[in-house]
């Protein structure tokens, strides 16, 4: 194999799918880490998506619900790809994606510390990848893909 110079670190998440069913949630916080992300998204698309950075459990049951609903409810498992978001199903996103997550850079603050979606990148939203703002700088929600 080649050398491509490219020395950073690459994570799958849930490579062989045993994740499935248990509603997994993840943040990737981007920062120059070496370590990249990489999460099959976009339903039956199976898009690949990489996110350098660090990784961030979100914690709870059920996590991923109000988002299968929106990706395999109502998109149906075809995947978001550039979709124009009516506003109904905007709002649900901005909700779905509202998680408030431990692990903030900022060790001052103690309290989990709120997400919010990022629509300045709407056009990347897809099933299994949501851009996120978070205390720290830009993100991206990831989860198990419906396929």
């Amino acid at each position: 194999m080649a050398d491509t110079g490219d020395n950073r670190r690459y994570i799958f998440l849930d490579p062989d799918g045993t994740g499935s069913g248990q509603g997994w949630v993840f943040l990737i916080v981007a920062a120059p880490t070496g370590v990249v992300y990489q999460v099959q998204g976009g339903g039956v698309g199976c898009v690949p998506f990489e996110q350098e950075g660090y990784l961030i459990p979100v914690f709870g049951r059920d996590l991923d619900d109000a988002l299968k609903e929106i990706f395999v409810g109502e998109l149906k498992g075809q995947g978001a790809g550039r979709l124009v978001w009516p506003e109904g199903l905007l709002d649900r996103l901005r909700t779905a994606a509202a998680f408030h997550v431990y692990g903030s850079a900022n060790q001052e603050d103690p309290f989990p510390a709120p997400l919010s979606l990022d629509e300045s990148r709407l056009s990347e939203v897809d099933e299994a990848w949501v851009p996120v703002v978070t205390p720290d700088g830009p993100g991206v929600l990831v989860w198990e893909n419906s396929d």
